[in-house]
């Protein structure tokens, strides 16, 4: 599906545009948020909620709130095995059938089943992998992250751009090293706010005080945590969730790469200032299983001939190093990662 094709912003006037692109982040954090969204759009509160709620019943928004950062919550890794054809659907099922898994996709690759564990410590999850091979009886590749360069899927949408990010300024981009053993210290107040929020706030002009209510709380204080949350970096950001699919991204591609030890940072640093690199970060090689690839990339066009033109010219000019471009062929599983686990019900 592509965006220039399919008209999907037919019906769209510029106060969609405006939440579209500029509220993927940044969302009130306030009582009556959409009150406050209402008067910078020159809407009323009642007009801003229902352009939100028309907005993701057409599909152009997958949900409406905040976008949690599981490995700064828990412990987070991406995994992957090799999964014979004719036992590829049975794979599959135990896999899924983990709620601590919540992305699942199919890759043109030896390793052709890529999946992402979250859990609320390191031990859980390694238990969670060793249960994937006694189950399955294949070997799981297990790669987490180590270092985050550049990780964000917030980008605008309302325009032709052929590459997400190319309407963005310059961002920021840092080395940040990734814990293995990240708990996130949370509350029980905390803990119970990420677990209601997880699947997205409820689409009402009060959605924090229904929050504060499921939870048993003070809306005063679900609104301190939420904030906190941000602040620690548990909650990555508040807003519009864009369905990229929907709205003509649907080409990308995840690159490996082998970058030297010593240049990694450089090279990270740098590639995650491309305004066509949506993400970009630091795994392990794993050489006992012919795993040599330690520089993750990730492309997202609206065209699967420009994407491909784009890993050529980061091989050309930013990444002389080999790599594979593992493709992605069919979504197995896409859920937001469960939070169940971290007020005591994981064991």
């Amino acid at each position: 599906m592509s965006a220039l094709a399919d008209d999907w912003r037919a019906d769209l006037d510029e106060v969609d545009a405006t939440l579209i692109d500029e509220y993927q982040s940044g969302f009130p954090v306030v009582e009556r948020p959409f009150d406050v969204l209402g008067e910078v759009l020159g809407v009323s509160e009642d007009e801003a909620l229902a352009r939100v709620r028309s907005l993701r019943e057409k599909g152009i928004f997958r949900r409406f709130g905040a976008v949690l950062n599981p490995p700064v919550i828990g412990s987070s890794t991406l995994a992957a095995v090799s999964a014979p054809e004719d036992r590829f659907e049975e794979v599959a099922e135990v896999i899924n059938g983990y709620r601590q898994v919540n992305h699942n996709y199919r890759r043109d690759h030896e390793w052709n089943m890529w999946f992402v564990v979250t859990a609320a410590s390191r031990k859980k999850r390694d238990e969670i992998l060793a249960e994937i091979e006694e189950q399955t009886g294949l070997t799981v590749l297990n790669l987490p992250m180590l270092t985050d360069y550049y990780i964000d899927l917030e980008f605008p949408v309302m325009n032709d751009d052929r590459f997400a990010r190319e309407s963005l300024s310059e961002t920021a981009v840092n080395a940040t090293r990734i814990s293995e053993e990240a708990t996130g210290n949370l509350s029980s107040l905390d803990a119970a706010v990420l677990v209601e929020i997880q699947d997205g706030f409820p689409l009402s002009a009060t959605p924090y005080r229904d929050v504060a209510d499921a939870v048993d709380a003070d809306v005063d204080d679900v609104l301190a945590a939420i904030q906190r949350l941000l602040d620690d970096g548990c909650i990555k950001r508040i807003g519009c969730i864009v369905n990229h699919v929907i709205t003509g991204f649907d080409a990308n591609c995840m690159v490996v790469w082998d970058v030297p030890d010593d240049e990694l940072d450089v090279r990270g640093e740098d590639v995650g200032r491309l305004p066509y690199v949506t993400l970009c970060y630091h795994r392990p090689r794993r050489p006992e299983q012919d795993w040599q690839y330690s520089l993750f990339t990730m492309i997202h066009g609206r065209e699967a001939d420009a994407v491909d033109e784009k890993i050529d010219e980061l091989a050309a000019e930013h990444l002389p190093f080999d790599h594979e471009r593992l493709y992605s062929t069919e979504t197995l599983k896409q859920t937001g990662a469960q939070y169940e686990e971290l007020v005591g019900s994981e064991e």
